[in-house]
């Protein structure tokens, strides 16, 4: 009895700590059995030379057919990439979404990053996952730079769209300006340095009093000179009423931990729960980088899951890392997309699944031995 009871103030101060509204540990088992992925069936999709890294799927349905944007890092920057499957399985990639800015006349914000994600998706677990359109566009959310390099310099989020097909892959159009910067008048202690991936929903019942919802994660003071962790993330919102003006309104972050990186939200609408998909690295407890999750009932309060990961490195493809996750539900299989990064820091787009697929014969391009 009395070890029943130090397990219920645990595992309730570990919540109050989000300040969150608490799921039933029997509520966030459930989710954990419904959401697993036991099996790897591995790399998908991977670059077609040893120069370039993929990263950060995001997965929708149009059709008969499945679509991912992904990300290309060439040395340069970010851009944003489209692919094409019939089976979540077999990919092929189509081409560019995003590119680089190149011009000479006009210093461009975004010319060297542009890391983008579908924005407006079906969420509903087992759903459609088709983008939902707004005034006649559909949206991307993306954070964009003008620095070259890995992550290098101010990076800021904005908006992307299009009012042609988002299958086909053709250049999208962007604001001129971002709507969310780390030198913003409000913006808070723990997103002051940089802002990384954002996922923006459609709120229908309007928990916040907004239509729309963006979750995206961040770095900030916490982050300077700090040698043991090389990085804190922590995961926060704004709202919007028209996907342009966006305001910040909760002062402390969403969901993060004590040392690393709490990182790429994804959202699922998992019978009356909502669920949010991400990564941690570098935590005090736990090693490299992995995928979990945390719950919530009104889109502000997460309860977050303590029991083991959803993906994390166990292969020759993922042995540095695994992480990075877009979850879906199709047909009764649960596809749990990620990066999978190897010890020669290759990038690409490994899937698991609850249903055993066999293994992929898609490999990394071998590396050149000095």
């Amino acid at each position: 009895m009395k070890k029943s009871l130090l397990a219920l103030l645990f595992f309730s101060v570990s919540c109050a700590s989000f300040g969150q509204k608490l799921i039933s540990s029997q509520e966030m088992k459930a989710i954990y059995e419904e959401v697993k992925t036991p099996y790897k069936y591995g790399l998908v999709l991977v670059p077609e030379d040893t120069e370039h890294k993929m990263d950060c799927p995001t997965v929708f349905r149009k059709g008969k057919k499945w679509y991912m944007s992904y990300l290309i890092y060439n040395g340069r920057g970010y851009e944003t990439w489209l692919a094409e499957s019939k089976d979540l399985l077999n990919w092929t990639s189509k081409g560019r979404l995003m590119s680089f800015s190149d011009t000479t006349k006009v210093k461009v914000w975004d010319a060297n990053q542009k890391a983008g994600y579908m924005a407006l998706q079906d969420m509903t677990w087992g759903g459609s996952y088709e983008l939902k359109p707004y005034k006649g566009k559909y949206w991307m959310s993306y954070f964009g730079g003008n620095a070259a390099g890995y992550e290098a310099g101010d990076l800021s989020i904005s908006m992307a769209y299009t009012s042609d097909d988002p299958s086909k892959a053709h250049e999208w159009q962007r604001l001129e300006k971002p709507v969310l910067t780390a030198t913003d008048k409000n913006t808070r202690w723990w997103e002051n340095r940089k802002l990384f991936k954002s996922t923006v929903i459609q709120d229908s019942q309007k928990h916040l009093g907004h239509e729309f919802v963006m979750y995206y994660n961040a770095n900030g003071d916490s982050a300077v000179n700090n040698k043991k962790t090389r990085w804190y993330e922590r995961i926060g919102m704004a709202v919007s009423d028209d996907m342009v003006s966006w305001k910040r309104i909760q002062e402390e972050p969403l969901v993060y931990h004590s040392q690393g990186i709490t990182g790429d939200p994804q959202i699922q609408k998992i019978g009356n729960n909502y669920v949010m998909f991400y990564f941690g690295a570098f935590w005090k407890d736990r090693k490299g980088a992995f995928n979990r999750f945390a719950v919530s009932k009104d889109l502000l309060h997460w309860t977050d899951w303590e029991g083991e990961n959803l993906v994390q490195s166990s292969e020759s493809y993922d042995e540095l890392y695994a992480h990075k996750s877009f979850v879906l539900k199709y047909k009764g299989v649960v596809y749990h997309f990620y990066c999978g990064v190897n010890k020669g820091d290759q990038r690409g787009i490994a899937v698991a699944t609850s249903k055993d697929f066999g293994k992929s014969k898609v490999k990394f391009v071998e590396l050149k031995k000095p």
